[in-house]
């Protein structure tokens, strides 16, 4: 179809075509940016914690009065869990994976060097890393004898005593190639201060720091040969088939308040629940940003259905005139889906403009990577079909006006 007799009929509609642009350039560069954000948020909430999540829970208490060794309380619950019909296994652990709050060191490479290389997640705790299910890709577990009560490495480091102090590390696979780029890290050594001094034993392939808010640093991460004492904050980390949760948990619960009966329980739940807790705000974003998607689809297929029924009824007798000339239904409903075809693409290619300014400005301010360019086209084919959709009635109205409308008066 000649576009020519189009254009010239949008030159008299300036106002209603221009409105009609705009709010497709709109509805583009917002969707383009939110469906990019929808997609970080969902890929952020995928992220892998490097444990056996549907097999773990996690218990937290809060001892009314302290303990007179706080030491073989924690060694008493840990045999009264593991007696628990269903516990596979039993650690103590300052911190879980996505657990939120974090505990962090610098790490260095030479004890002298004035800047930290990077700064890493230090887990505490015994048999944590085989009852958490997080799997050794080089060297070895933590032994038992490479343990040292906290208060005893607290000492060594007021009194520069650094036989007192743990001498090996576990790290992720991520912080060791940071670290080491291409080498073999097993027996490299890496120093959290300049008499703190750990030499690398195994390297896991995956645990997640609590606080993972920075995807590229989620991995940073270490696991330390220091004995933990009852504390708050501190968790009793329990494996157990996916099935036994429910009733492994209340039973653990009810096992530690009868050895016990004034602690509190402050925190019980599955592994399952703290990845719940922990992605929850970007939860609510992806949803909140799936309705603001929705929400500017609609009004734009409702404003192209609205400015085309307009069009229809005001040119009512000139598509009468052009069937009485032999136009054929077939040709009305092309004029209209070419026409919005036409103001769609203006609107798109604008749209695109304008989405690659806004993500430069979230670029700049919110540190948001850079929208691929694959959003571009998808982002104009959705539109392309929404806006030949939302047409579609307007103009099947439009192809059925008679012939005998052109002989009537106005």
């Amino acid at each position: 179809m000649d576009i020519l007799p189009i254009l010239s009929t949008l030159r008299r509609h300036k106002l209603t075509a221009g409105l009609l642009i705009m709010e497709i350039a709109l509805t583009c560069a917002i969707v383009c940016n939110a469906v990019f954000l929808i997609g970080q948020r969902l890929h952020r909430m995928d992220m892998p914690s490097g444990v056996v999540e549907h097999q773990l829970l996690q218990i937290q208490v809060a001892d009314v009065v302290k303990p007179v060794n706080p030491y073989a309380r924690v060694q008493e619950d840990m045999a009264l869990l593991r007696q628990v019909p269903g516990v596979q296994s039993v650690a103590f652990s300052n911190q879980v994976p996505f657990g939120g709050s974090s505990s962090n060191a610098g790490v260095l490479l030479d004890p002298n060097q004035p800047q930290r290389t990077l700064n890493g997640t230090t887990y505490f705790g015994e048999n944590l890393v085989s009852t958490m299910g997080v799997r050794l890709v080089a060297g070895r577990d933590l032994r038992p004898d490479d343990f040292v009560d906290v208060d005893v490495a607290l000492k060594g480091l007021q009194t520069g005593d650094s036989k007192s102090l743990p001498h090996v590390t576990l790290i992720t696979r991520t912080m060791a190639e940071r670290l080491w780029p291409g080498q073999n890290p097993l027996g490299h050594m890496l120093y959290l201060t300049p008499i703190v001094g750990l030499r690398v034993v195994g390297v896991m392939d995956s645990l997640v720091r609590p606080n993972a808010y920075d995807a590229s640093t989620a991995q940073y991460t270490m696991v330390i040969p220091l004995r933990m004492s009852a504390d708050k904050g501190m968790s009793y980390v329990i494996r157990t088939r996916a099935q036994d949760r429910a009733p492994v948990l209340a039973a653990a619960v009810a096992a530690l308040k009868k050895a016990d009966p004034q602690r509190i329980i402050t925190t019980q739940r599955t592994f399952d629940d703290v990845r719940d807790h922990f992605f929850r705000d970007d939860r609510a974003m992806a949803g909140i940003l799936v309705g603001v998607v929705s929400a500017l689809l609609v009004v734009t297929a409702l404003g192209i259905v609205g400015l085309a029924s307009f069009w229809v009824a005001q040119r009512r007798r000139t598509i009468g005139v052009r069937r009485a000339l032999g136009a054929t239904r077939g040709n009305i409903l092309h004029y209209f889906q070419t026409e919005n075809f036409l103001l769609a693409t203006i609107g798109i290619v604008l749209g695109m403009v304008l989405a690659y300014g806004i993500n430069l400005f979230l670029m700049q301010h919110y540190e948001l990577p850079r929208l691929p360019a694959i959003y571009f086209p998808v982002g104009a084919v959705a539109l392309w079909l929404i806006g030949q959709v939302a047409v579609l009635g307007p103009a099947l109205r439009a192809a059925a006006v008679p012939p005998v409308v052109a002989t009537r008066s106005v």
